[in-house]
């Protein structure tokens, strides 16, 4: 299921039903409040209804201080779930403790008005008051790569979004639901993060052992996940590597040079083995790629 703005869009009536139940039920309902939060969003996000009659009014909620990790590491197919935590500001009428009131966060790609795509979370998040018009929120966004949720042109930059609603005893399900009667708020660039694709990096020293002052030659290979065949794939060539070496009984690596890739990620290098140690690659990342070193690889000097 990907969940990205292209999502087709809903009847109000239809896309509300998500939050008709409380809050606890709808907690517990998982990749169902994901889902439905989607078509909420797709259908009541901004420009949405225009001119229209038959909408939600403009709820009076604000977000901001809006907080989450600088990146998010993501491989094939293990789901990801950060924390985010934001303030939210709301009119005194506004009462957010009712069994039908909600909000969450959301990250989107691309532009607020019209997404390329966007990651939610799979519950609403959790909001305590903090005075008679604000309240300290924590939700969570789920990623779920095995989901087709990215593509790997997501890698980059995502912007942060919250968004509310408030049912007022409407049931969308009735007959007589009147969706005039509903608050509706929506709020982007509230921060934002960067999402990574999960990279991977071997190392292998040979001969082991080695006479000291003899040739040790270094290969390895750094791949990262492709999110469309959940298969990790060596980078393009020339990506700047550094080869590190840590003396046995200590705990810090050096550098001893950098190199680059070719193709298909492949390393290869040599060096003059001078004591017992471990060898490792690290490489420090692009926007698009996660910074990744090798578990060190022990080599015995006789």
């Amino acid at each position: 299921m990907r969940i990205r703005a292209t999502v087709a869009a809903v009847t109000g009536a239809l896309a509300l039903s998500a939050f008709a139940v409380p809050a606890a039920q709808a907690a517990d309902s998982g990749s169902a409040y994901r889902a439905d939060v989607a078509k909420i969003r797709a259908e009541l996000g901004p420009s949405a209804f225009g001119t229209r009659a038959d909408a939600p009014y403009d709820l009076d909620v604000t977000f901001s201080d809006f907080k989450i990790a600088k990146t998010l590491k993501v491989g094939t197919t293990a789901p990801v779930s950060t924390t985010v935590t934001y303030t939210m500001t709301h009119a005194a009428d506004v009462d957010i403790e009712a069994e039908d009131f909600q909000t969450g966060p959301y990250l989107y790609k691309g532009s607020y008005t019209s997404p390329d795509n966007m990651l939610f979370g799979t519950k609403p998040a959790t909001c305590a008051a903090t005075s008679a018009t604000t309240a300290a929120c924590t939700g969570k966004i789920d990623v779920l790569p095995a989901e087709g949720e990215l593509l790997n042109s997501d890698a980059g930059s995502w912007k942060g979004a919250a968004l509310a609603l408030a049912q007022n005893g409407q049931d969308p399900l009735a007959e007589n639901y009147d969706i005039t009667k509903v608050g509706y708020a929506d709020q982007g660039g509230l921060g934002g993060t960067t999402v990574q694709r999960a990279s991977k990096l071997t190392v292998d020293a040979s001969p082991e052992p080695v006479q000291k002052g003899k040739t040790l030659t270094v290969t390895g290979k750094l791949t990262r996940a492709n999110w469309e065949t959940e298969k990790y794939v060596g980078l393009p060539s020339g990506q700047k590597v550094v080869l590190q070496f840590r003396k046995a009984g200590t705990s810090a690596y050096t550098n001893v040079k950098g190199i680059q890739t070719a193709t298909g990620g492949a390393l290869k290098t040599t060096v003059t083995a001078s004591e017992d140690g471990y060898y490792r690659f690290t490489y420090a990342g692009i926007t698009s790629t996660a910074p990744v070193s090798a578990a060190g690889d022990f080599v015995d000097v006789q």
